[in-house]
């Protein structure tokens, strides 16, 4: 199945394609703070709609995880990194789709 996301503002916007079977609630401090419910697809699997120029990013502690928030409306609607067997993922805040 493709799904639709984007930020608030909508001037971020994406497609993942997959099940969503679960989600999950990450318990750092910067998900718990946002309330995040994740989603991770492989990287193949997404696809960013709108310019990489209209996101931000924000790294921190072993600054592996890069969480992308929208420059105008500060949403953040997924972040990058790699799973446990070093794949590259998106974890898609399922909020925003």
């Amino acid at each position: 199945m493709k799904y639709h996301g984007s930020c608030q503002c909508g001037k971020v916007k994406f497609e993942a394609k997959g099940e969503i079977e679960s989600v999950m609630s990450c318990n750092c401090s910067i998900c718990s703070k946002r309330a995040t419910l994740l989603w991770p697809v492989p990287l193949k699997n997404f696809k960013l709609l709108t310019p990489e120029t209209e996101l931000s990013t924000y790294t921190f502690n072993t600054h592996k995880i890069k969480h992308q928030f929208c420059k105008t409306c500060g949403c953040a609607p997924f972040s990058k990194g790699t799973n446990p067997k070093g794949e590259s993922i998106v974890a898609i805040n399922a909020r925003c789709l």
